[in-house]
């Protein structure tokens, strides 16, 4: 029995079991972006609005119809510009959200983090749009904010595989393909 070919024969059989949107690289192609951002300060609170445009494909479906679960985030940094130095960061929060595919409901669920908290989506396109609305995010407290200086706030969105089924989990542990972030979103910080 020739052994120096069983690595290359279990290789090509796990390639033909996984499904199709797994193999392929460009499951998140498609448009990432912060469309819009601001900061709203009620009190003595600063909150964060925002909207993003997540990637939405048939790769992307398919891999959350076969379990796949995908995380999203959003990244808030909040600067005060320095002369003659690096600007010193003043706050960098990150929210993080989670989509995934409900098949005994066939319906879309997004869960915060942060919170537990859980909607329903009857489509993706309903749900990514759910993701992409970020609405009185407290970032910062007034009292946070030192002196006259100029302040920046930066935010960027990112999306990633998250957590795989059991049966996937041993066979894709090295792909690192299902991750994208935007461009940074900058603005001056309202005083």
């Amino acid at each position: 029995m020739n052994f120096s070919r069983i690595p290359t024969t279990l290789a090509l059989v796990l390639l033909l079991l996984l499904p199709a949107a797994m193999l392929r690289a460009d499951a998140l192609d498609g448009t990432l972006e912060v469309q819009s951002a601001f900061i709203n300060v009620n009190g003595d609170v600063y909150q964060l609005h925002a909207r993003i445009r997540y990637p939405l494909n048939d790769e992307m479906r398919a891999a959350l119809q076969e379990g796949i679960s995908l995380s999203f985030s959003l990244e808030a940094v909040i600067e005060r510009d320095r002369r003659f130095w690096f600007d010193a960061e003043i706050v960098k929060l990150t929210l993080r959200r989670e989509l995934m595919f409900h098949a005994l409901s066939d319906r879309y669920v997004v869960r915060d983090e942060r919170t537990g908290e859980q909607s329903s989506h009857p489509t993706l396109e309903d749900a990514l749009e759910r993701v992409g609305a970020v609405d009185a995010w407290p970032v910062l407290v007034g009292s946070q904010l030192r002196g006259d200086g100029d302040y920046r706030v930066r935010v960027r969105a990112g999306v990633r595989r998250g957590r795989l089924p059991d049966a996937l989990r041993a066979l894709l542990f090295w792909t690192a393909d299902w991750q994208r972030e935007s461009e940074w979103y900058e603005w001056s910080l309202p005083r």
